[in-house]
């Protein structure tokens, strides 16, 4: 995969952001779509090679649309700045998310905004084995790739059902529980971009196990 070339072709959509202008580039588009799809293959095979409990995700179904979801987003451009896809992507778990763009590249996972009854279930387990998870994210090499959890919304108080001394309320308050890497643009040109992402994924897997325990119970 040529990211170089990916990074051009997003540089000058992102300056002309619109139908007319990716009709015309649609060809480029279509055959850095599907390098980046055929990336996805590679990066996909190699993991599930060791990880034995990895959902195969071909780069079909884990690449992402570039289009912005204007219906929800109505002040968004037409079509995103980055090409992005998902890896281990079973029916409601924890993916594992790969963004790459000029405007800044990340590898993050996790649930983002988990509906209700997912998100209950996380702060079930929490509650049950807080300490598990704490280990987790306290971790030094964890710490050195994440940094903290993904800072999103927080209540303000304790959620329904759990009071305001419960040993791990900081945890329970969350509304996301997602980590992010964010990547040098030196690093995803580099050929050993795949090792560098394979590194942060198994550094991360511990904790999406940890969600997707709590999400499946």
């Amino acid at each position: 995969m040529d990211f170089k070339a990916l990074y051009s072709f997003l540089r000058d959509l992102e300056q002309h952001n619109s139908k007319d202008w990716m009709d015309q580039h649609r060809k480029k588009y279509k055959a850095l779509r599907t390098d980046f799809i055929s990336w996805l293959d590679e990066l996909n095979t190699q993991i599930e090679t060791w990880d034995t409990a990895y959902y195969n995700t071909p780069g079909k179904r884990g690449i992402n649309r570039i289009n912005n979801n204007l219906m929800f987003h109505p002040n968004k451009p037409i079509y995103k700045d980055h090409f992005g896809g998902g890896l281990d992507k079973a029916p409601g778990t924890a993916d594992f998310y790969i963004e790459i763009g000029p405007n800044g590249s990340l590898l993050a996972g996790g649930f983002w905004r988990p509906d209700p009854k997912t998100l209950r279930s996380i702060r079930d387990g929490i509650d049950y084995d807080g300490e598990k998870l704490q280990e987790i994210l306290t971790k030094d090499s964890f710490k050195g790739n994440f940094g903290e959890l993904y800072k999103d919304v927080k209540l303000k108080n304790a959620p329904k059902g759990f009071s305001n001394d419960h040993p791990h309320i900081e945890l329970l308050k969350h509304k996301t529980f997602a980590v992010v890497h964010h990547l040098k643009d030196e690093e995803v040109f580099q050929q050993s971009f795949k090792e560098k992402i394979i590194t942060v994924y198994k550094e991360m897997l511990p904790f999406r196990r940890y969600l997707n325990q709590c999400a499946t119970v």
